[in-house]
């Protein structure tokens, strides 16, 4: 097992993943966005994917866009720990960026659907927290996608169709939050990934760190 990275207490961590799954428009990104900007020791999980890329979208900040022939290849040798087609899309996460974050103590965030989140935690198991973020009606989530202004009508409905179907898979996660004021479902997030940090077996370091104070007590 990977000794994990020096905390501030002094006590070893091992990294986790946590995962942020939503219907389109429901906030997942946002939150996801304000995560990185106020969190220490996290980092994104940057995926590769088969899409086109989108205005202000840059290589390696936001995808690493690959064609879908490099993509089968990355799939074929093992390179990625999840992925999924969405909307005729592919999407996957390099592994080994991964693994070194996790064990040099830092935490990697997810922005993805349920299919990656079952497949993470079918490899990565104790590793894997995962959140569901829920609109507050569907008016809401349809209201959203309108303002963000990036798609057409056309493909809003299809993914207000696609919203039902990725709700049904609500109980799959380990926490839900119902994202209707955004500094109350970030105030929700942040607090679960703090907890989720002080788990004993995240801590790596503690049973050294018991011993040394055992070892104190006993002169």
């Amino acid at each position: 097992m990977a000794t994990g990275g020096q905390t501030a207490d002094g006590v070893a961590r091992r990294g986790l993943m946590f995962v942020l799954s939503s219907p389109s428009g429901a906030g997942k990104t946002t939150l996801s966005r304000m995560l990185m900007a106020a969190v220490p020791d996290l980092q994104m999980s940057v995926s590769a994917t088969t899409r086109a890329k989108r205005p202000g979208e840059a290589e390696g900040r936001d995808y690493w866009f690959v064609d879908k022939a490099k993509f089968e290849a990355m799939v074929e040798r093992g390179e990625l720990l999840e992925w999924a087609t969405v909307f005729d899309n592919r999407y996957g996460t390099p592994r080994a960026p991964v693994e070194a974050a996790l064990s040099a103590g830092r935490d990697v965030l997810f922005d993805i659907d349920w299919q990656g989140t079952q497949q993470l935690r079918e490899k990565a198991g104790a590793d894997v927290v995962s959140v569901f973020i829920l609109p507050p009606s569907a008016a809401d989530l349809e209201r959203r996608l309108h303002t963000r202004a990036q798609d057409s009508d056309e493909v809003i409905r299809g993914r207000m169709d696609r919203a039902s179907h990725e709700l049904s898979h609500w109980a799959e996660y380990d926490y839900i939050v119902v994202n209707q004021n955004v500094d109350a479902a970030f105030a929700e997030v942040q607090s679960i990934l703090k907890a989720e940090r002080l788990k004993r077996a995240r801590r790596v370091g503690l049973t050294e760190f018991v011993r040394n104070l055992q070892r104190q007590l006993e002169k």
